[in-house]
């Protein structure tokens, strides 16, 4: 399993959201870049960075610089997310380096721009789909839709989509606990890979979510439990690659 280290940004700084509410951002000290490069060094095969102000359509927002910044900085592939709407936005996000993109409420409000999206770039473009209580929420999670993540997860692969990053909006950002079970319903619902985002708390969570529904979730997408010191990128990196760990409910690997 691929642990995957977050850098959600807004108006340039690096932060973490309570449940998808911009209202409820915490800051976190440190230039962004920085913090890449240090989760680099610690291990990371991969980053997830989130432009939050594009996601809440707020404009003149310094995050796209930071996250190219961010990218010329690394040597590690750079995952991007947060206000991409647009064949546009996201040719530029690639042009400038981005490995991957999340698209996710363009997917609820366009099926014939996914396709294209999926002809031009191929694997390089992964649906985001973020739910509360099973249900779709869009525009920077403000809007709730009417479609369940399983249905989306169901139609989005029809698309040609490779991948889905599922978040438990509801968990995101709470240090509960991710849902393992919500997830594996959009796995098996999809067929595709999928990358587990939202309330990871434990390094039993990460073992836990290792073998649920037959691997087919292959990697995490963690942020707070490793700003708030819950458990190091070292630790989970040695979960996710083991091929069994006993791990207590402390979180401590045996």
């Amino acid at each position: 399993m691929l642990i995957i280290p977050a850098i959600d940004l807004r108006n340039g700084q690096c932060v973490r959201l309570t449940q998808g509410r911009k209202a409820e951002a915490k800051i976190y000290d440190g230039d962004p870049v920085e913090i890449a490069r240090g989760f680099e060094a610690a291990g990371a095969r991969m980053l997830h960075v989130v432009d939050l102000d594009g996601a809440f359509a707020e404009s003149a927002s310094p995050n796209r610089e930071v996250a190219r910044r961010i990218i010329e900085a690394v040597r590690i592939p750079v995952q991007f997310g947060g206000g991409l709407r647009s064949v546009a936005d996201v040719r530029g996000m690639i042009e400038h380096g981005a490995a991957r993109v999340v698209v996710g409420t363009l997917v609820v409000e366009s099926s014939e721009l996914l396709s294209e999206l999926v002809g031009l770039f191929g694997e390089r473009v992964a649906v985001g789909i973020d739910a509360r209580g099973g249900r779709v929420v869009t525009r920077g999670w403000e809007k709730q839709e009417e479609i369940s993540a399983v249905e989306l997860a169901a139609r989005v692969a029809a698309s040609g989509v490779a991948r889905i990053v599922y978040t438990d909006v509801a968990r995101d950002g709470m240090l509960e606990g991710v849902n393992v079970e919500q997830t594996c319903a959009v796995a098996l619902s999809s067929g595709v890979a999928v990358t587990a985002s939202g309330g990871v708390s434990t390094l039993a969570e990460i073992e836990r979510l290792k073998f649920a529904c037959a691997g087919r979730i292959d990697s995490v997408i963690i942020g707070k439990a490793f700003y708030e010191k819950r458990f190091t990128l070292a630790e989970a990196n040695r979960v996710a690659v083991a091929a069994k760990e006993t791990v207590t409910e402390s979180g401590k690997v045996n």
